[in-house]
């Protein structure tokens, strides 16, 4: 990435050039949420305009894969268009989602200080950064994420590494990452294993887990997430 760009517009660029070209197993199909509609381009580069318009070193938190009633619509991780509007200032006019993992994320950010003081510290983006989609039994698309399936993985993998690696030409900051999900963390810790891309790897609970089946402890997690920051 062009180092004289600001943060925020080299993630731009790198949203812009997202192509996954290679092959895939049959019943899983890629959709890149940048080219499937004009708005979700708009509000993307909104958001990282707003929000990461400086040169300033973040923490990475490295999430699965886009939702597709969060990033998937809105361009921006974690966050469907309830909270893009409500919490960003950034309204969507040809959609309308509501995701809980954005749920969790954006009670977090409210904790830690609020939207601008969290993406002044903090990027968030995944290893594979476009939707993954799978059909079903009943010959129905659904979500996917990356390890459900070996010959999945052994497809995306080089993708993935590509992706980590322009990621990290960014102001990130790499000796200590933060990988949500278990599942995510022991892929993204045998990546690593090869490529040596981060130091410290820091597990977090996913947001859509704690949310799906520990609801009752968010506060808790909350708690340990905000931990886990400041440590």
């Amino acid at each position: 990435m062009e180092k004289n760009l600001s943060f925020g517009e080299q993630v731009i660029a790198y949203n812009k050039q997202l192509h996954y070209k290679s092959e895939l197993p049959e019943s899983f199909a890629v959709i890149n949420p940048f080219q499937q509609q004009e708005e979700t381009l708009m509000v993307m580069e909104r958001f990282y305009r707003k929000f990461y318009a400086d040169h300033c070193h973040r923490k990475f938190i490295i999430g699965i894969k886009p939702n597709r009633h969060g990033a998937g619509v809105t361009g921006v991780p974690f966050t469907d268009t309830k909270r893009l509007k409500e919490v960003c200032g950034i309204e969507m006019k040809t959609a309308y989602s509501h995701e809980v993992s954005s749920v969790f994320i954006y009670e977090l950010i409210a904790q830690y200080g609020g939207a601008a003081s969290f993406f002044s510290d903090f990027y968030i983006n995944s290893p594979f950064p476009l939707a993954i989609i799978r059909r079903n039994e009943r010959d129905k698309w659904v979500n996917a994420n990356y390890y459900d399936n070996k010959a999945l993985f052994n497809c995306v993998k080089s993708f993935m590494v590509t992706t980590l690696k322009k990621q990290l030409t960014m102001e990130i900051i790499s000796d200590r990452v933060y990988v949500l999900g278990k599942k995510n963390a022991d892929f993204i810790k045998q990546i690593n294993k090869e490529e040596k891309l981060f130091g410290e790897i820091v597990v977090l609970e996913h947001p859509r887990f704690i949310m799906q089946y520990k609801s009752k402890q968010k506060d808790a997690f909350i708690t340990k997430y905000l931990e886990a920051f400041s440590s």
